[in-house]
């Protein structure tokens, strides 16, 4: 595709189903037979560019043009694969906004998305009319499943066969196709404006990066990454769960899809890793198939890694990129480097290694501040192993937020050429001699004690070494600059005659070693930590403060 004379996802659609027409690009579970054997849908390359120009002809007749805001609200399956690309077909801007962040931030953000047409399940309809969401703005409404009240049309009615395929239009790279939601777990969401040429390139940087192959068949367990699947040329298979917990998949399911469809890589958040690899270790589970796994979401850690690796090939690999809505990969490290090198570094405060920046991103770090920065400006930038933010600019990166200005402000930079972005990640972090970058933790959540900052990886780290802790969250009770620090702890599960005050002991012993946690003193034990919607994977340590100051009042 050259993007010189423009661009478009659903081209990738196109090009798979003229080099691939029989090879099954999505698969999905439909249902179970009296055996509580899955049976399965889907569609091959051909089949899924067939539908998508049925959708893209429906969706032209009843006003869905070139530059229509459209709310997309589908569970995952074959229809979200098909309407996705219709759209992007026609070229309408995709709104894609995660369920799991709660009605009254749907509603705020529906609000500001200002979208004329809404596509989706009953369910979505019935609570769109109920919440009243973006109700000044919508004017097309396509409803899959039962049609109520609402009106407007449904999915069946958008399907226009026709004889000849419709033409890919080709769109300038920095002309808007779509608008991806942030989750908000450290802060509001905000809607990340995406380019058809940041859509495209994130197409080639993953390829780059991780050199799958159209033999390689994707257990896809979070849906917006399973499109990047299909544009590459992979079989994506949709597993029986819910996409929206998957802290809470069943591993019983998880590996049905995995054998009965031949899978070869796996894409889960960490939270869905961990539970899948206690399982795989306590069943004695072995996945042979599986020759790469993508973690991502939040830092991998080392004993989910080491334990999930013995369930694997020796050929196989755990991939962790890094990176956020607003600038996706920026980097990537895999497993045999974390376990073989930069695990020890990890345990003892170091912070997490994300691995060599993308050859298409520089990565700088900056100097610590809350406060905007409008000009990029080289004396910000800091040495190696300086802790400060993270910085990325790029093809991949976002120039805004959708109607956000404020927000905008606080997290971009304008380079020195006038012309390119910078974007603050929130994350801070270092790159050390060789030029990999290691992530600390959330600048939001950088502790600011008498003594200085303290960063969340790099402490709670050590504790979480600790045989008896799933994992620990810092937290700061007080005013800046004057923060008490606090260790939230989680222990494992299903343990036998705890004993929190020993617990406590020890890790009161191990803070003091080192000079980075010496100055923790409180130790407070939470059942279960608070997690973000999307990966069910990073901690909501916001919450967690609040529960810390009211515990200890």
């Amino acid at each position: 595709m050259n993007s010189n004379c423009g661009v478009n996802m659903a081209a990738f659609i196109r090009e798979k189903a003229a080099l691939m027409p029989n090879k099954r690009a999505v698969i999905v579970p439909v249902g179970r037979d009296s055996s509580n054997r899955v049976s399965y849908s889907w569609f091959t390359f051909k089949q899924l560019d067939e539908e998508t120009d049925c959708y893209a002809r429906g969706l032209h007749k009843i006003g869905i043009r070139r530059g229509t805001r459209t709310v997309l609200m589908l569970k995952p399956g074959i229809d979200f694969f098909a309407l996705t690309f219709a759209l992007f077909k026609i070229g309408a801007v995709v709104v894609f906004v995660d369920p799991g962040i709660g009605i009254a931030n749907l509603k705020k953000c529906l609000a500001e998305a200002e979208p004329e047409a809404f596509i989706g399940i009953t369910k979505a309809h019935v609570a769109r009319t109920i919440f009243r969401w973006a109700a000044g703005s919508l004017k097309i409404f396509v409803t899959h499943g039962p049609k109520l009240f609402w009106g407007g049309y449904s999915l069946s009615e958008l399907r226009v066969p026709g004889n000849v395929p419709i033409e890919v239009e080709l769109f300038p790279p920095d002309e808007m196709g779509a608008i991806f939601f942030t989750s908000g777990s450290t802060g509001i969401s905000k809607g990340a404006v995406y380019t058809h040429g940041i859509l495209t390139s994130q197409v080639r940087f993953i390829q780059e990066t991780y050199n799958f192959t159209p033999e390689d068949v994707d257990l896809a367990t979070f849906p917006l990454f399973a499109l990047f699947d299909v544009c590459l040329g992979m079989t994506s298979v949709i597993p029986d769960m819910d996409a929206t917990k998957p802290a809470q998949a069943d591993p019983v399911k998880l590996i049905e899809a995995i054998e009965d469809n031949g899978a070869t890589v796996m894409f889960g958040s960490p939270a869905l890793v961990n539970t899948l690899s206690r399982w795989c270790a306590e069943k004695n589970k072995f996945l042979g198939g599986i020759k790469k796994v993508i973690s991502c979401g939040a830092p991998a850690r080392n004993d989910v890694l080491e334990r999930f690796h013995k369930s694997l090939s020796n050929e196989a690999e755990i991939f962790t990129p890094y990176g956020a809505t607003e600038a996706l990969p920026v980097s990537s490290v895999g497993s045999r480097e974390i376990l073989g090198e930069t695990r020890k570094i990890t345990s003892e405060g170091g912070g997490t290694c994300v691995g060599f920046p993308n050859p298409n991103v520089t990565v700088r770090i900056i100097r610590i501040t809350d406060d905007p920065v409008e000009k990029w400006d080289e004396s910000m930038v800091l040495k190696a192993h300086q802790i400060g933010e993270i910085t990325v600019k790029g093809p991949i990166v976002t120039r805004e937020y959708f109607r956000r200005p404020d927000s905008t402000k606080l997290a971009k930079i304008l380079d020195s050429d006038g012309k390119s972005v910078w974007h603050r990640m929130g994350d801070l972090g270092y790159l050390d001699e060789k030029g990999r970058l290691w992530f600390c933790g959330r600048k939001s959540h950088r502790v600011s004690a008498e003594s200085g900052d303290m960063f969340t990886i790099p402490c709670e780290a050590v504790f979480n070494n600790h045989k008896e802790v799933f994992r620990t969250a810092l937290v700061g009770i007080g005013e800046k600059g004057r923060q008490v620090p606090v260790i939230c702890v989680e222990l494992e599960k299903n343990l036998v005659n705890v004993d929190f005050n020993k617990i406590k002991t020890h890790l009161q012993e191990i803070a003091l070693k080192y000079e980075h946690t010496k100055t923790i003193k409180t130790f407070l034990l939470h059942d279960s930590f608070p997690v973000d919607v999307r990966h069910n994977a990073k901690i909501n340590r916001e919450k967690l403060a609040l529960w810390s100051t009211e515990k200890l009042q």
